[in-house]
């Protein structure tokens, strides 16, 4: 693949002003496409507090200070509204997640230049600055990565990092296009990029986020407590715009659900749990919530994680279908954990015909089929060379 020299911009513009910003929105609302990228800081709040904002179109760059006193963003949500621009992020999700935090919807359409680089062949792991040099022979300083950029003023280094990312990225999405135009793979990522537009993909439901913690119990009155402590605290950190381990630690919520403090007492003999917590609004919003649960039916606790799932997957299949989605992935040059992940695989391992997105669409062509044809025993694995292939079942 050819490669080119540094692309050619002005030097990045340091927008401070509503005035400024929206005359520079106007005119990249004539543009084709946009690059975005964000700066901000998550340390100390729930919700990321965005600092900086890089737009670049065909002939500008500019590196909005979100932080400027009097700033109106609004100009730069019509920007985001416009469907005639696509807006080009790179592994888009934090950033998303900002802006439907502030504008209170996502930007459309959109584009990730890490999914398509996944469909195009560059592996699971490939980074913006591996993809950088890879399509264009560009490589990116990264010296202000790791800087606070809630100071002020920025840095004339701090506003030539911020813009370099979005002045290649232009040049990493024009040659992504092509590629995957040139391989018939456009559309594959276009129903990718139909779920990163859905807000629910940035606002799970807060009485689900107790099965991440992997309670390792069968005990459904703990269960309960514990989805209930989970999402009182996911609510009251968004409230009070905490992290949500500041407001109270993975571990504390396990203990308190396994021993059913009864009062600010109880609760403060909780490891991880200090007096003031405990007795001040927050314990007794916690004790509220836990008792409260307990008085609702049984029938309405959660199941135990095997229970709920159904039987265990066989690690022999696992480790089959596993087989064969690397060989799949690697023979049509994608990566493997956008065919199907480790939820996927345990589910085709014990479902007929679950509903996952490998058995649906392109994903279907490149592995679910071949999936079911395996785990049916119509097909079986074979070594071919110094490739496993998919034969049919010796008769």
């Amino acid at each position: 693949m050819s490669r080119s020299p540094r692309p050619r911009f002005p030097d990045p513009v340091l927008i401070t002003d509503s005035r400024a910003l929206a005359e520079l929105c106007e005119r990249l609302a004539g543009e084709r496409f946009v690059t975005v990228d964000t700066e901000f800081m998550r340390e100390r709040t729930y919700w990321p507090e965005l600092c900086v904002v890089q737009l670049a179109g065909e002939r500008e760059v500019a590196v909005i200070d979100a932080l400027a006193a009097g700033l109106d963003l609004a100009p730069l949500a019509a920007l985001f509204d416009n469907p005639a621009v696509t807006k080009v992020f790179h592994a888009a999700r934090q950033d998303l997640e900002i802006f439907l935090h502030i504008f209170g919807r996502l930007p459309n359409p959109l584009f990730d230049t890490q999914v398509a680089a996944m469909v195009a062949g560059f592996g699971d792991q490939v980074g913006y600055d591996g993809l950088v040099g890879s399509l264009t022979g560009g490589q990116i300083d990264k010296a202000n990565r790791f800087s606070d950029w809630s100071a002020r003023p920025l840095t004339a280094a701090q506003i030539a990092y911020a813009a370099a990312d979005v002045t290649w990225l232009r040049e990493v999405y024009t040659r992504l296009l092509a590629r995957l135009a040139a391989d018939g793979r456009a559309d594959w990522v276009a129903q990718d990029m139909a779920a990163l537009a859905q807000p629910t993909t940035y606002r799970p439901d807060p009485f689900t986020l107790w099965e991440k913690l992997r309670p390792r119990t069968g005990n459904r009155r703990m269960l309960a407590v514990l989805r209930a402590l989970a999402a009182w605290r996911e609510l009251e950190a968004q409230k009070i715009d905490i992290p949500r381990q500041r407001l109270l630690k993975d571990e504390a919520l396990l203990e308190i659900a396994a021993t059913l403090p009864s009062d600010a007492a109880a609760l403060t003999r909780v490891r991880g749990v200090g007096r003031g917590f405990a007795e001040g609004r927050h314990g007794a919003a916690l004790l509220a919530a836990m008792q409260d649960t307990l008085a609702t039916p049984e029938g309405e606790w959660p199941a135990p994680a095997r229970n709920k799932d159904g039987p265990r997957p066989s690690p022999a299949l696992v480790a089959l279908l596993k087989v064969l989605l690397a060989a799949n992935a690697e023979a049509h040059g994608v990566a493997p954990k956008l065919l199907a992940n480790a939820e996927d695989i345990d589910r085709l391992a014990t479902e007929d015909h679950p509903d996952i997105a490998a058995l649906h669409g392109w994903r279907f062509e490149l592995y679910g089929r071949d999936a079911l044809a395996l785990k049916s025993g119509e097909r079986a694995l074979a070594v071919d060379g110094r490739k496993i292939v998919l034969v049919a079942r010796p008769s």
